[in-house]
């Protein structure tokens, strides 16, 4: 009866939030976009939901000078470099990326300089600084498409090992020179989980992000990015489906897909950053305008070139 009770206050209190965040949004004219992997109720309130390619489009396209993105820091830097003009708000300041902080510049010069003349893609889970640096950036809907458009039998690949391992499965004829870095949400799976996943749901397929280290790939029936899944869950005959990727994925699977079942097989697939954001923090964004994420002119110009490349090599659509 406690817990009934605790439910229901916890549901009066969410929509309370979420009365207050449209308010907000109309009086501030807004926008609140959030990345797959945010909490039920932050997808929910926001204007736009989609993987880092999709909301790197959609910030560049909506009216609204004010844009709250509910993600990681890399995220609204990104947004932020491509749209000098507007106000980008990150709810939570200390919402960041463990991968995007394993490569500095630094780094990456000392590895330029050990590879003159190779092309760096660097995967936009990264800092501006790092992008910058680079040649040109990929998300993990695009990173495939993106080196095999480089004429250049090597390619420097930064930060994550994992989507590079997995390119240089796809595109055997490059020499893909990898960084160690990693996602460690996608990390802390292990084989053994997905093994008995797959065996107490013997009908359902498994989709596994590229982040995922090759072990687990390998038992796959499908590989590709968030928004990739969803289109696979969607056009796919299967009515089961094991989720390789960070669990907030799962409520968007099943917005979409209201007739088919959706499973995490680990307890360890939560990224705590994505989970930092609350109503209660986008309100509080909105309501005193913070945190505002902001890349100096010098960084941005250079990062933005390396984002440009990306979004001319792909369909415009």
């Amino acid at each position: 009866m406690q817990k009934q009770i605790q439910k229901s206050e916890d549901k009066k209190y969410l929509e309370a939030l979420s009365q207050k965040i449209i308010q907000l949004k109309n009086s501030r004219k807004a926008v609140v976009i959030a990345h797959n992997y945010e909490r039920p109720e932050v997808q929910q309130i926001a204007d736009i939901v989609g993987d880092s390619l999709e909301l790197s489009r959609a910030v560049t396209r909506v009216k609204a000078k004010i844009v709250v993105f509910c993600g990681v820091h890399f995220m609204a830097e990104t947004a932020s470099i491509l749209n000098p003009g507007k106000t980008i708000l990150l709810p939570v300041k200390e919402a960041g990326c463990p991968m995007a902080d394993m490569i500095t510049t630094k780094e990456l010069k000392a590895l330029k300089n050990k590879y003159p003349k190779v092309p760096v893609v660097c995967y936009v889970n990264s800092s501006a600084e790092v992008k910058a640096e680079s040649d040109v950036c990929c998300t993990s809907s695009n990173a495939l498409e993106i080196v095999n458009s480089l004429k250049s039998k090597q390619v420097i690949f930064v930060p994550d090992k994992n989507l590079g391992s997995y390119i240089q499965r796809k595109l055997p004829e490059k020499q893909i020179i990898l960084w160690e870095g990693f996602c460690p949400t996608h990390m802390r799976i292990k084989e053994e989980e997905i093994l008995l996943s797959k065996k107490e749901h013997p009908k359902a397929k498994f989709m596994a992000h590229p982040e995922c280290p090759q072990k687990l790939l390998q038992h796959a029936d499908y590989i590709g990015s968030t928004s990739g899944m969803l289109k696979y869950a969607k056009q796919d005959e299967a009515k089961e489906f094991i989720v390789g990727t960070e669990l907030g994925m799962i409520y968007r699977l099943e917005m979409d897909n209201p007739k088919k079942k959706f499973y995490c097989p680990s307890e360890h697939f939560i990224c705590a950053d994505m989970k930092l954001t609350t109503l209660g923090w986008v309100a509080h964004s909105l309501e005193d305008m913070v945190f505002e994420v902001k890349v100096s002119d010098l960084i941005r110009k250079k990062a933005k070139k390396s984002l440009d490349k990306m979004m001319s090599v792909l369909p415009k659509n």
